[in-house]
């Protein structure tokens, strides 16, 4: 049986899960600031999972690829300890605020450098800004079929079936690979890997692939920042509990709606 090559896009973001008083915004710099641990994006974690669900109905072989400013061999070794066999690593201080094209962009040239491959998966949007625009744009750029919002993902000779998302309910779509295919949370997270087990990981040789801006042969044109022309931080919201009387339901609805009215 011929193994499976299957690439997997994992973005490194704030812990989306931080609670707001981690969150300040910087109007001068015009900046969010979270002050949280760095994790995996979970759509990604998502796609990981899908993949490695693969590889253990067949022969398959993960490389984890992720494009970024900063990023940390900690956060993303934990693909390595949930099963994945290799990470990729492509890093540059001016990839932190590239637009969805020219992250799609990027990681097409970092796949290309790979080699072949069969199946790419990436999250259907990420866990920070939540566009839903990269992985449709890499399947454009690479020109593959391309899969959205995949809840099961199952590979059989030479095609992928998936089981996607639409507003009736589910779609089941085929399509032959090399494909590419986003992935929804319905696949299911990620297994849990114990943080001990990450820790484990920092002791053994990582199979870890680093890549610079220039190894790539990147044009110019197509590396374009987002930039951001207002940013205000939220203003302060006062919550108040009013607990609405009645010896009725009918009297309870009625001084309900005096209160509505007042606000109003």
């Amino acid at each position: 049986m011929k193994e499976l090559k299957i690439i997997v896009c994992a973005k490194q973001i704030p812990d989306p899960e931080a609670p707001f008083s981690a969150v300040t915004v910087d109007s001068k710099k015009k900046e969010v600031k979270v002050d949280a641990p760095e994790v995996i994006s979970p759509y990604d974690e998502n796609a990981l999972e899908a993949a490695l669900r693969i590889k253990e109905s067949s022969k398959a072989f993960i490389t984890v690829l992720s494009v970024g400013s900063s990023l940390s061999d900690t956060v993303l070794r934990k693909a390595i300890a949930a099963g994945a066999d290799q990470l990729v690593m492509v890093e540059d201080d001016s990839f932190g605020r590239l637009d969805s094209y020219s992250t799609a962009y990027v990681l097409s040239k970092a796949i290309s450098m790979l080699g072949e491959y069969d199946l790419i998966l990436t999250g259907r949007q990420a866990g920070d800004w939540d566009w839903g625009q990269v992985g449709l744009i890499l399947g454009e750029i690479l020109g593959l079929p391309t899969i959205n919002m995949a809840a099961g993902i199952t590979v059989r000779d030479g095609h992928v079936e998936v089981s996607r998302l639409v507003p009736a309910g589910l779609e089941l779509v085929e399509a032959k690979m090399p494909a590419l295919v986003t992935v929804s949370n319905e696949v299911g997270e990620l297994r849990y890997v114990s943080r001990s087990k990450i820790l484990g990981m920092l002791k053994k040789r990582i199979p870890i692939k680093k890549v610079s801006k220039g190894d790539l042969n990147l044009e110019p044109e197509f590396l374009n920042t987002m930039e951001l022309l207002e940013l205000l931080p939220p203003s302060d919201m006062r919550r108040d509990c009013v607990i609405v009387e009645g010896a009725t339901g009918k009297e309870k609805a009625e001084r309900l709606f005096e209160i509505i009215k007042q606000i109003l």
